[in-house]
């Protein structure tokens, strides 16, 4: 089978990878074709067009750089038809991907969706077109059953791949003692910032985050910083304080941790996954927040609130996000805090409702047999 597949940022390159390898497992005569990124290329797949390109978000970002947005739709497109897949498979990123799932829907191609977009968070109206131009949806989140049912869409819950990602890593660490030479850092307990994977993100709750370090000369703070995001951005905000940055280790620094502050996303999720008590932080822009507030749905902005369906973490957004709230989040979930054994208790019964690992490849599977019955092999 020749499969194409569109991942539009880090954590769609990270998912993609595992679903490029267990493809290959399944399908021996397998041809990957994809828009993604680094780890996407390593898996196996050829890489097209690296997400770099593609990884505008907020309102305001995207009304920017909509000629960029257009010509890279257009591209798309002409690369599907140039290496005619059996089937497109779309990974999140619902702005560019929704537009191509049309097209390639109306130009004859088989459509997949791997990890749903948030509609169930905001503009829930996209279901529409997921209906009517996507072929199968495979979700990652055990509460998505019950959305998409909502709406006529019958899907299964295979598991969530960051479970295998986690376990598979873990196994792979030294002693949680050595890890402080592995990583280059003091023998001094940790707090992690993970201010996540876009510019404009970091700009605005990085410079939040450290608001806290001087009240706790106890601990070494290192920032888990990503590779497509300049030197030059992290010093700037950093300047003279004493934070350690360290590229492409997040699950290292979290495994590490003894605490953690996290710019909502997945990263919430692989932040519970390492048992690593955090407090989730989040600003955007005026304008993109404003929007947000008007149209989100949801009452949690993490994955953990958000599976749970109840605040195991709290969550500091916009104008929460302050020093006070901070440090009086922060300390509540370090060693001794108030928080911190109900929260690590929390953790077990998400970890449970999240099932076992293995997803990536019962997906990949699924996704093969799915086609095979189109062809009657």
């Amino acid at each position: 089978m020749r499969y194409f597949i569109i991942a539009g940022e880090q954590s769609g390159d990270l998912h993609g990878s595992n679903l490029v390898k267990e493809l290959l497992a399944a399908d021996k005569g397998a041809e990957i074709f994809c828009w993604g990124g680094d780890l996407m290329e390593s898996a196996g797949a050829t890489l097209l067009v690296h997400y770099r390109k593609l990884a505008f978000m907020g309102f305001v970002a995207v009304i920017k750089n909509l000629g960029a947005i257009s010509k890279n739709i257009s591209l798309c497109k002409q690369h599907i038809i140039e290496y005619k897949p059996d089937v497109v498979i779309f990974i999140d990123y619902p702005g560019f991907n929704l537009r191509i799932a049309e097209f390639a829907k109306n130009a004859g191609y088989r459509t997949f969706y791997y990890i749903s977009p948030k509609l169930w968070a905001w503009n829930e109206g996209r279901v529409r077109k997921i209906k009517k131009y996507i072929d199968r949806m495979f979700i990652i989140f055990p509460f998505e059953v019950d959305f998409y049912k909502k709406h006529g869409i019958t899907v299964e819950y295979f598991g969530n791949p960051l479970i295998d990602e986690t376990e598979k890593r873990i196994t792979l660490f030294p002693a949680k003692e050595s890890m402080y030479k592995y990583l280059g850092i003091e023998d001094k307990p940790v707090i992690a910032l993970l201010a996540g994977s876009r510019r404009h993100e970091i700009e605005l709750i990085l410079p939040e985050m450290m608001k806290t370090i001087h009240h706790f000369p106890g601990y070494q703070f290192i920032l888990a910083g990503v590779k497509n995001i300049p030197d030059e951005v992290y010093d700037k905000i950093i300047d003279k304080a004493q934070v350690k940055v360290i590229k492409e280790k997040t699950y290292e620094i979290l495994y590490t941790s003894e605490a953690a502050l996290v710019t909502s996303g997945t990263a919430t999720l692989e932040a519970a996954l390492h048992d690593t008590p955090q407090v989730v932080c989040y600003k955007g822009d005026f304008f993109s927040m404003l929007i947000a507030w008007m149209v989100v749905k949801v009452k949690y902005i993490s994955l953990v609130n958000l599976i749970m369906g109840y605040e195991v973490v709290k969550e500091l957004v916009q104008y929460d996000l302050t020093e006070n709230s901070l440090l009086t989040e922060l300390k509540a979930i370090l060693p001794g805090g108030e928080k911190r054994e109900k929260l690590l208790s929390d953790y077990e019964v998400l970890k449970s409702k999240m099932g076992s690992a293995g997803a990536s490849g019962r997906i990949a599977r699924e996704m093969l047999a799915e086609l095979k019955k189109r062809v009657g092999e």
